[in-house]
């Protein structure tokens, strides 16, 4: 009898729990899109990127004690890491990454052991902090997330070069800073040996594992999707193989990042050209970006509620100390890391491009999971978490508000309206083009009012005259418009040559995509 009523009291409790964490989860999301809509009734707020809006009402929320949930650092890592990771990997170019992996491989590789050795170094000789502390906040502010960043860029109209510098660096340091992180939370705890063969082998063991992992899902997934053509199913099987791929890893003592990236990888530049039709691709990119602003969305609205500005003011000389070094050290990786490659590898990233790539380095969601991850067992660990919030404001509001000004005062602003606006119109006039020749395939169609038909072709060819003139206008006025054409032609007839060769793969005439002809001699964007 007792036992029936302790399980009745249990299930009640968990009933309740769970609604309780409903009515959380369903107040953040209104607050995030409450958010989302200020930019279309208030233009001012147009000048601030959404991610950090959510940054700046969460504080604001905070600073009135309005706590809306519990931020678990496993909540982080299990559930909202791995979508974040998918589409960015799904959305990367691989042969952005090959034309340079050099650079993004030293920058997320010895880019962050630099951080972490230079923060380190800073806390433990000025602050007189253990190295053990010192070490744990350089691993934990060693990731890069320019999310708002890049959002930034592609609103701006910054050449595809940098977006693709900064997006494949933060793609590989998160792996980078969870395998370092998760080496040296192991130190104190005894289960990490200090010493230059046991890391290495560690790292390789992490790396590895997640490498072979998520190249066994991808090619699996690519090579499933195509004995069928469901989209829904196949956009089902992205999911899946996001969230699988990192647990799946994580239990293998692998690191699930770098295996969430591997699939993502994969499926974006081999899967989706084999296994899916043009369709479907659009529908499984489409529902990647709605996922990935439903869960910015709520993570950076968290991290702003999270602030405790008391904490952070009895932890100010740290966090000043701590921001020094960072923004020290990630000049030192940048510019020197940059150099080499100009030098070795004859990159060509300009001194302006690797201004920002330092001062646009901003740290973000992975950063303080990883602080809330560590053991509450070890000692100063709130002041670790205390250290790293304090970092990650200051990244996310005063680095990444002044970004714009900064690619404005460098000159690496594109005339992105004018490109839009040309963009659009040279849309329209291909739709009504196709619109026209479809009119002509249906003028005999049995049942088709002539006059209306006539009417419609006149009212079509009119508008294709106009926007013919509109075009010649724009060329005219601003010549450089055709260097643009060009570049959208040559990505036009690049995509056509390697679907092609996906076609003929997925119908068994060839065993492996071939290599396109048309970018043996890819221009660098600038």
């Amino acid at each position: 009898m007792e036992d029936g009523i302790l399980m009745m009291l249990n299930s009640g409790i968990d009933e309740a729990a769970i609604q309780n964490n409903l009515k959380q989860f369903l107040l953040v999301l209104s607050v995030s899109l409450s958010v989302a809509t200020l930019p279309q009734v208030f233009s001012w707020f147009r000048q601030i990127p959404y991610t950090l809006l959510l940054v700046i009402v969460g504080l604001c929320l905070a600073f009135v004690d309005v706590r809306l949930a519990d931020l678990s650092p496993e909540l982080i890592l299990s559930i909202f890491l791995p979508p974040l990771l998918f589409e960015a990997g799904w959305n990367f170019k691989w042969l952005d990454l090959k034309r340079d992996i050099l650079p993004i491989s030293l920058y997320a590789i010895i880019g962050v052991v630099i951080s972490i050795i230079g923060i380190a170094f800073g806390l433990n000789q000025v602050n007189g902090l253990s190295l053990t502390t010192a070490l744990l906040i350089g691993a934990s502010l060693s990731a890069t997330d320019p999310v708002s960043v890049t959002a930034l860029f592609r609103e701006l109209g910054v050449g595809s070069r940098l977006t693709t510098l900064m997006e494949g660096e933060s793609l590989f340091n998160d792996g980078m800073a969870v395998v370092a992180f998760s080496f040296l939370v192991g130190l104190p705890l005894g289960t990490s040996q200090l010493g230059i063969q046991p890391i290495l082998l560690q790292f390789f063991s992490v790396v590895g594992i997640g490498i072979a992992v998520g190249g066994l899902i991808g090619f699996g997934i690519s090579y499933l999707t195509q004995r069928f053509d469901l989209p829904l199913v196949e956009q089902s099987l992205t999911l899946v193989s996001a969230y699988g791929t990192y647990l799946i890893t994580e239990d293998l003592g692998g690191s699930g990042v770098i295996g969430v990236v591997t699939t993502a990888l994969i499926l974006g530049n081999f899967g989706s050209r084999i296994g899916m039709n043009p369709r479907t691709r659009i529908i499984v990119s489409e529902f990647w970006e709605f996922l990935a602003f439903f869960v910015n969305s709520i993570v950076f609205l968290l991290i702003g509620d999270q602030i405790h500005f008391a904490i952070l003011g009895e932890n100010l000389g740290i966090i000043a100390v701590t921001l020094a070094a960072m923004i020290l050290m990630r000049a030192l990786g940048i510019y020197g890391l940059g150099y080499f490659c100009n030098s070795v590898a004859n990159s060509e990233i300009s001194s302006q491009q690797q201004t920002i790539l330092w001062w646009g380095g901003l740290r973000g969601s992975v950063s303080i999971a990883l602080a809330l991850s560590i053991p509450v067992n070890l000692p100063e660990r709130e002041k670790i978490i205390a250290t790293v919030f304090g970092v990650v404001l200051f990244t996310l509001l005063v680095q990444g508000l002044t970004v714009k000004p900064l690619l404005d005062k460098l000159k690496l602003l594109n005339n992105e309206p004018l490109r839009q606006e040309y963009s659009e119109i040279l849309a329209r006039l291909t739709a009504l083009n196709r619109v026209l020749g479809y009119l002509a395939q249906v003028e005999t169609r049995p049942g088709v009012d002539l006059e209306y038909h006539r009417y419609q072709q006149t009212l079509i060819k009119g508008e294709i005259n106009r926007l013919q003139e509109e075009i010649d206008q724009l060329q005219k006025q601003y010549p450089n418009l055709m260097g643009f054409t060009n570049e959208q032609l040559r990505s036009e007839l690049l995509a056509v040559e390697a679907d092609t060769y996906a076609e003929f793969v997925k119908k068994g005439r060839l065993n492996r995509e071939l290599a396109p002809f048309l970018e043996a001699d890819e221009p660098h964007s600038s």
